[in-house]
């Protein structure tokens, strides 16, 4: 009876929030070891389809870095980064928009075998990103920024119990492929269909103070402290661009945006859903 109880409380807890978001659209980055642990994947994937039956409007966006570097492995390419971009020659390239529809349609494929839909989007069959080459990357072959988002494609697409799932590859003006940061494509579908969430799922437990897992969390970060943890290198390596992509959604229009554990089961429905939360939440002030 006692877990009965706990249970209906944890309902009535998430009521106020289902009813808030509503209809609403969040963007969801979704990597790392939620799409290589088969138990991780499957929660996270739970998490979004529970969302899209309660009425929000989930829009998902990946990479697949770890699986990029093994077919690369396979082909006998070298793996390859200058300033935390992959060097990315049209060979390689080839094989990035291959395995990245692959994820694509695998994930799209998880989420229809546990009672959602979901429609892809990815460098092989339908995109939704315009892309120009990066301008930081001058020799380093097909590496692509945003230049801008098919908002109309995607607002589509988010159709009651519909997932959009995304892809981070590019398509030039000249039908060019390009490898796209997955976390700035997130970062500008959210801005470009006006989601009222952001939220990156990562490998650690959000914005530390001190290094390591054993460091304070801070659980709540204006864009201005933000940046200023990042010239004070409390933030630093990759969690920057991280939080990058977060203040440039907030500045494109976005009310919230979250980093969170994707490692911890059902991290998105905690966050999301319950009063305390469990990553870092970064707002404009």
């Amino acid at each position: 009876m006692q877990e009965a109880i706990r249970k209906s409380e944890v309902l009535i807890e998430a009521l106020p929030y289902i009813k808030s978001y509503a209809n609403k659209i969040f963007v969801i980055k979704y990597g790392g070891s939620a799409l290589l642990d088969p138990v991780i994947k499957k929660g996270v994937l739970q998490d979004i389809v529970f969302m899209s039956y309660v009425g929000i409007r989930p829009v998902l966006v990946h990479g697949g870095g770890p699986f990029i570097n093994e077919e690369l492995n396979k082909a006998g390419i070298k793996v390859e980064f200058k300033n935390g971009l992959r060097v990315t020659p049209k060979e390689t390239m080839d094989i990035v928009a291959k395995v990245l529809s692959g994820v694509n349609q695998g994930i799209a494929a998880d989420i229809k075998a546990l009672g959602g839909r979901a429609v892809s989007f990815d460098a092989l069959g339908k995109n939704a990103i315009k892309a120009k080459p990066h301008k930081n990357a001058a020799g380093m072959g097909f590496i692509g920024e945003v230049g801008s988002i098919d908002a109309d494609a995607v607002k589509k697409a988010v159709r009651p119990r519909s997932v959009p799932v995304i892809s981070s590859v590019g398509i030039g003006s000249d039908g060019t492929h390009y490898n796209v940061n997955a976390d700035d494509v997130a970062s500008a579908i959210a801005a470009a269909i006006k989601a009222v969430k952001f939220v990156l799922l990562t490998d650690v437990k959000g914005i530390m103070r001190e290094k390591g897992d054993e460091g304070t969390l801070i659980s709540t970060l204006t864009m201005d402290n933000a940046e200023k943890l990042i010239e004070e290198e409390v933030i630093k390596g990759g969690m920057i661009p991280k939080v990058r992509a977060c203040t440039r959604a907030l500045a494109g229009g976005i009310s919230k945006t979250h980093i969170i554990d994707g490692r911890i089961p059902h991290s998105l429905l905690l966050e999301i859903f319950t009063d305390k939360g469990i990553g870092t939440e970064i707002v404009k002030s």
